[in-house]
């Protein structure tokens, strides 16, 4: 029942990892926004009572299907700086059917962004999929927090929890969060989509990276600014 042999029962094109990248027993923290994302998908879904934990790739999944495509979603259990090593686990997928979802610094609360591959950025849990997998191709909606303001550090911040004010904004931030998500999941049977890594690649570098705000939480982020 591990999540490689899972996918092993799906063609291989036609699955799809999410991964909600953060800290296990921190997943209320800025950090770990990754995994509420991943919460909320799973809520939306109706699968939210079917996580389960998968000592194989050391994290806790759900496997579901989103409009015909199979798709598996990953918690990792691991400290944020080695979540690759869950992700390489989960299973042997190309490196672009796996989507990360992570905080972002340098984005405010109430701005998510995909990405389509590139360097880390300075994010470790990225870094460390990065590392694991040997590639940097894989898709990314990153999903801002904003940096610290003051004198607060940044490991203070990241791994602090959401004021109230910021709660408010992030109920917003979930629901856009997770509308990116499926529609980049319904791209999957999109018959216009790369066909294979390569040209995903060359897609990729073509597309600017594409940026949407919540407004009810850009409104908030704004009047806390």
């Amino acid at each position: 029942k591990y999540i490689s042999y899972t996918l092993s029962k799906k063609t291989f094109s036609e699955s799809v990892l999410v991964v909600g990248l953060g800290n296990p027993g921190m997943e209320g923290t800025r950090h770990s926004i990754g995994m509420a994302v991943l919460g909320a998908l799973a809520a939306r879904l109706g699968v939210a009572d079917r996580w389960r934990g998968d000592k194989h790739v050391s994290g806790e999944v759900i496997v579901s299907e989103v409009q015909h495509t199979h798709v598996v979603l990953l918690r990792p259990r691991l400290l944020m700086n080695i979540n690759g090593v869950s992700v390489a686990k989960a299973g042997e997928l190309t490196p672009e059917d796996i989507l990360l979802v992570h905080d972002e610094l340098d984005k405010p609360l109430g701005k998510i962004a995909v990405k389509h591959g590139g360097s880390a950025r300075g994010h470790n849990g990225v870094r460390s999929c990065v590392d694991c997998l040997q590639t940097d191709v894989m898709p990314r909606l990153r999903v801002g927090i904003g940096r610290p303001a003051g004198k607060t550090s940044v490991e203070r911040h990241v791994l602090g929890r959401f004021s109230s004010e910021e709660q408010k904004v992030l109920d917003s931030v979930l629901v856009q969060s997770v509308d990116v998500l499926l529609s980049q999941l319904s791209q999957q049977q999109d018959p216009q989509s790369p066909s294979s890594p390569a040209e995903g690649r060359r897609a990729a570098q073509k597309r600017e990276e594409r940026e949407r705000s919540a407004s009810p939480a850009e409104d908030a982020a704004a009047a806390q600014s």
